[in-house]
């Protein structure tokens, strides 16, 4: 990658309801000689952005690209080592920006949940990225870290007591709301041909053989049922239809560099539901689920959708505070062997988390990149990032623990940093 550039990191989408954020946790966050900029098509509203985040006008450049013009975005990308994007729905605004990036040599993460876009990526730009070591990380916010960085550590704490990961099973609660970007996003994917590769449960591996156990494991789930290791009722989960495919892809991608997760390797995630009436808040949830995915199926019901929310809105203040997720995870040994682990963060997963997990990531990209695991492609965050994103989000509150696999203690690998929130 050429060296001589302006900037670490642009943030690109800045004007967005996520990218305003961003912007904030940057003015935050951001470590001291870290040179960063600011990016959106619209100047004046990069202007309001920045005043509105209490940066002082000479602090931050600020980049007015035109994300249908590729001299521009090329510009763009150039003048940077590391490209954050919030800029979605990804399908019709995010090829161009990957492409700049692989053929530049700029480092990449966003948020992107949609995953036949991802699987169009691959296709087109792994193999490059790869070959000039460039890292283009995908789903880096709540689709899907939590899953894929807890999995990785899971993982990696069988491996080192000395027995491969048969499988993990990841039970989510959570509370908070939608913003409108997100509901823009998910009417493409329905709306695009890509809509139909949504249940091929591999949609993001590499092109390998599967074992039927495997495959039989890896269905999405679709029903609810009361799932004796989690004590209590489960059901499908919102977001499983991209995080599996990720935590799949991870163990393909880790298999490939000659770390696998383990033989016939499975990972499956479900809604957890707490008692009273657990059963009942199963089946209206899931009732709930088909009907926004049957709802998304049909061109007026995506009008809908997208009309009460539009992109740029999103919840208020209030709500992202006090939402929050939990992932507890459970892994089983090839040997047999239990254990445990959770992550949990206290604001709204898929704005207040999502912000913190998608800065976190581009910091790595930037500020740490000698102490990532070496090569490049179209990457998950665990294959990326790996333990370099484990110690950013810990030191940043995240609590994060994962039991130790050796003896029958249980004792607590690490859990998260003093100043951490708690989580109902």
């Amino acid at each position: 990658m050429p060296t001589a550039r302006d900037f670490d990191v642009i943030l690109f989408g800045a004007t967005g309801f996520t990218g305003r954020q961003t912007v904030e946790y940057f003015a935050r966050h951001a470590p001291p000689g870290l040179r960063w900029a600011i990016a959106a098509r619209n100047r004046a509203k990069l202007e309001l952005v920045r005043a509105g985040a209490g940066i002082a006008p000479n602090a931050v450049e600020l980049l007015a690209v035109d994300s249908r013009d590729q001299a521009s975005i090329d510009a763009m990308v150039g003048r940077t080592r590391v490209l954050l994007s919030t800029a979605g729905p990804f399908a019709l605004h995010g090829t161009p920006i990957v492409d700049a990036c692989t053929r530049l040599g700029t480092h990449y993460a966003d948020i992107t949940g949609e995953t036949p876009w991802i699987r169009h990526m691959i296709d087109r730009y792994h193999a490059r990225a790869s070959s000039e070591g460039t890292r283009i990380v995908m789903c880096c916010g709540f689709d899907s870290v939590p899953a894929d960085i807890g999995t990785f550590m899971l993982v990696r704490a069988l491996r080192g007591a000395g027995t491969g990961c048969a499988e993990v099973r990841g039970y989510y609660r959570m509370a908070g709301g939608f913003n409108g970007g997100t509901i823009a996003s998910m009417a493409n994917i329905y709306a695009s041909a890509g809509g139909k590769a949504l249940g091929d449960p591999f949609l993001l591996d590499p092109p390998i053989e599967h074992s039927a156990a495997q495959t039989a494991k890896s269905r999405d789930v679709d029903t609810p049922f009361f799932d004796a290791k989690a004590g209590t009722w489960v059901g499908p989960f919102l977001m499983a239809a991209v995080n599996t495919r990720v935590v799949r892809r991870s163990a393909a991608l880790a298999a490939e560099r000659g770390e696998p997760y383990g033989r016939d390797f499975t990972y499956q995630e479900y809604a957890r539901y707490g008692h009273p009436l657990a059963a009942a808040k199963a089946i209206v949830s899931t009732a709930v689920l088909g009907l926004v995915d049957a709802g998304m199926r049909t061109s007026l019901g995506r009008e809908l959708f997208t009309s009460m929310l539009k992109p740029g809105a999103g919840p208020s203040t209030q709500t992202m505070d006090k939402g929050f997720f939990r992932i507890d995870l459970a892994a089983k040994g090839e040997d047999g062997r239990e254990i445990r682990g959770s992550i949990r963060h206290q604001g709204d997963p898929g704005n207040r988390a999502t912000v913190r997990f998608l800065c976190e990531s581009a910091l790595a990209l930037a500020v740490d990149q000698d102490s990532l695991h070496p090569g490049g492609g179209v990457l998950t965050p665990a294959i990326a990032l790996g333990d370099v994103l484990v110690r950013r989000l810990r030191a940043a509150g995240v609590e994060i623990s994962v039991e130790s696999a050796a003896g029958a203690s249980g004792a607590r690998e690490a859990s998260s940093a003093s100043s951490a929130p708690g989580t109902p």
